[in-house]
Parts: C-alpha cells; structure tokens; sequence
C-alpha cells in the first residue's frame, strides 16, 4: 500500500535501521539518528539493483514520486538508472558547480547535525544565488569575502554564521579532492558583541499577556503564541521547542532525543503544570501531525522553523509594546538568568538548560539531577505566574499531586 505524507512524517528512528516499503521498488529507510532515505530496488538483465534516490524531507513524497517513476521508465527500456546515476555523479566529481558540492556537504555532514537544516538553507539563500552555476574550483578567497561583507550589511551575526559555513564546506571539498585547498583557510570572522539580552519583570508580563490566544493585540499564528510561551516556560532552545514532537513526550516529561539536541545527548525536560496546559491548547492547532508546534505555511506537514519564531516577535513587538529589540533565544537566556536569581546553582540551571557540564564534572559527575531539576522548573513556574498575574493555586495542587505520586 502506497505511503501517505503523513505515514512518512510519523515515521520514528529506532535502535537499528529499517525500512517502510511505499510500492514498485519504492522504500523509505529511517537510520537510528533520525535520517530518512528513499531506496528503489529493481531488477535488470535478471541481477538485482538497489541505488538511493535522494533524502527526506530534502525530496517529499510528491518528489520522489516523479523520480521514482522515470527510474521505472529507464528499467523498461533496459537502462539501468543506478549506472546512470553513477555517471552523472562521476562528472560532476570531476568538475563539480557549487550547487554540487552543497548536495554532497549535506548528504556526508550537514544531514547528521541538528543544526544541519539551518545551515543548508543559509547556503541556498545566500551562496547559491551567487555561486551556484560556477566550478568549485572558481571560488576565490575574494569572492567569499565579499559576498560575506554583502551579507554583513544587513546581517551581522549573520555573516559570521554563513563564513563558518562556507569555510566547512570548502575544507570538505579539500578534504574530498574537489580541490587543492580551501581559499577560506585562515579567514579570520570578525568579532562579534556577546548578546546579553534578558527581559525585565514588565517585560514578561508584557510579552506573556501578548501571546494569550484571546489577545486581539498580537494577530499570530496561534502556535507561534504557545511556542513562545514554552520557551520562556522551560528555557530551552528555540530550534528544539518549535520541533517538539507528540512523541516525545510521556506523562509530565518532555525527552527531547539525541538526533534533535545541540550536544547530541538525550535530554529530559520536567513540564510544569503550565507547561502542560500550553500542550492542552496547542492539540486542537496542531492537526494530524506528529509535531506539536506545526506550520501553517507547510499545511501542518512540518514544525515551526525558528525564523518563524523570530520573525513573529519582530513583526508583533510594537503591539506586545517592549521597545528594546528581543529574540527567541533571549527567552532562553532570560530563564537561565532567572534561575539564578531564584538561587539554583549553576549546575542544575545547566541541565535544566540542556547544557553539558564542562571540565572534571564530565568525567565524574553522572549524576541525573532528575529532582533538582523538577524543582527548579517548579520555582521558575511560581516566579513566572506571580509576574504575569496567574492564579498558583490550582498548579500548586498540581504539584503537590506528582510529588505525592512520586514517593
């Protein structure tokens, strides 16, 4: 039976990897660290072939449907579209366009890095445009510095994060022959001012009453309001929020996996009682989908991106009424500051941040903090809703209910 969107949405990575079969050589396979792949399997001169047709979503259903079929089509009439594939790709090793290259970079590096996503679209929007047409090999160092001083007009941090970019991808070209050297070795970034953002008491309640689903102030997408919310709630990154999945959650603990978090670590996460009613009201928007948070604009196939978070505060921040300009990820640092103030040591408002523990601690230190960190969601909870004006009974029930559960 042929997959649908969904069914491929839905699909989980488990310990080993595995295949789902869509029909006619079809398959979609899911690696452990989250990775999905589209097989076609076919036979040719009575030997049996198997060539990958590209990555998901990189390639939707819709897509690969096309694909697939003119790989049927060649099979028909005797061509054998793995050999094809090869060839094509032989040439374009030999004397690949930069369009090329960011295939390759993504296929071997980016796909395996949460961030990976991000950084390829930083590329698509900013580097192919430019470069895309042109051989590897034609790149200059002055080419990038000046498409990176273009984008530094009107992006500062910007510019940095896309050199940072551009530098892996060319030393991966070296790396893998494409060329004799990097033209970006030793490019210095320029400094960057350490953003130090933390929103004020008035502030929060400002940006917390805003982003009430009954608020006429703010018109947004009403998920947009929740994801918001729950950073500020829980502190964490903006990129694992917005991605947030049904799945991954159990009762009143949030596991974010390992192929979706920055250190590459399963995380757990306490959910408050606020926490869990943003869940509440979040189900009725969400649809069918495995993502809590889903978008709009992708029909609720995918989750919020993160420049969805950012644009949404930047377009509603005269109507939320904070003049100082604010990102999503000055919500995170907001928390962690909070938590300080509230007297949770460092160590404990690091795991509650998802941060690794640095120097001697890792090696010594294997301790969960799985209590102390429930408490310090818990403080920053009761802080939260004496600064925005919420009746802390009912979440004080709530409390009292898990740790009586609990023992």
């Amino acid at each position: 039976m042929a997959l649908t969107d969904l069914q491929v949405k839905k699909l989980v990575p488990r310990s080993d990897r595995f295949e789902v079969v869509d029909g006619k050589g079809l398959s979609i396979r899911i690696m452990p660290t989250g990775s999905k792949s589209w097989i076609f399997r076919y036979t040719i001169d009575g030997t049996r072939h198997r060539m990958t047709l590209g990555s998901y979503p990189s390639i939707t259903l819709a897509e690969i449907r096309e694909i697939h079929a003119k790989a049927l089509q060649e099979v028909e009439r005797g061509i054998d579209p793995s050999r094809k594939q090869k060839e094509a790709k032989a040439n374009r090793k030999a004397s690949p366009t930069v369009a090329d290259l960011l295939v390759e970079f993504w296929e071997e590096k980016l796909i395996h890095t949460p961030s990976g996503k991000e950084r390829k679209r930083l590329i698509e929007k900013d580097a192919i445009p430019a470069w895309g047409k042109r051989k590897v090999s034609e790149i200059t160092r002055r080419d990038a510095v000046l498409l990176i001083d273009e984008v530094r007009k009107r992006a500062k941090v910007g510019a940095n994060r896309l050199q940072s970019i551009l530098v892996g991808m060319l030393n991966f070209a070296a790396e893998r022959g494409i060329i004799e050297h990097s033209p970006l070795s030793g490019l210095r970034k320029r400094p960057e001012k350490a953003r130090s953002r933390v929103l004020t008491d008035a502030e929060i309640s400002l940006l917390w009453t805003s982003l009430d689903l009954a608020s006429k102030e703010v018109d947004a997408f009403h998920l947009t309001k929740l994801a918001l919310k729950m950073i500020l709630l829980t502190g964490q990154r903006p990129g694992e929020v917005s991605g947030m999945e049904w799945g991954e959650i159990d009762g009143d603990t949030w596991s974010i996996p390992a192929h979706r978090s920055k250190n590459r670590q399963t995380h757990t996460v306490p959910l408050s009682p606020l926490a869990l009613e943003l869940l509440e009201m979040a189900k009725p928007y969400s649809g069918e989908t495995p993502f809590v948070f889903s978008s709009i604009n992708k029909g609720h196939e995918l989750p919020l991106t993160t420049n969805a978070l950012s644009r949404a505060i930047h377009r509603h921040r005269a109507e939320i009424g904070i003049d100082d300009r604010f990102t999503p990820h000055d919500l995170r640092r907001t928390v962690r500051t909070r938590l300080a103030e509230l007297k949770v040591t460092d160590i404990v408002a690091e795991k509650v941040l998802g941060h690794k523990l640095q120097g001697i601690l890792v090696v010594y230190n294997h301790h969960p903090y799985g209590t102390e960190k429930l408490q310090a969601i818990e403080q920053w909870e009761k802080k939260l809703r004496q600064l925005v004006g919420i009746d802390e009974a009912v979440a004080g029930k709530i409390i009292e209910m898990r740790r009586h559960h609990a023992s």
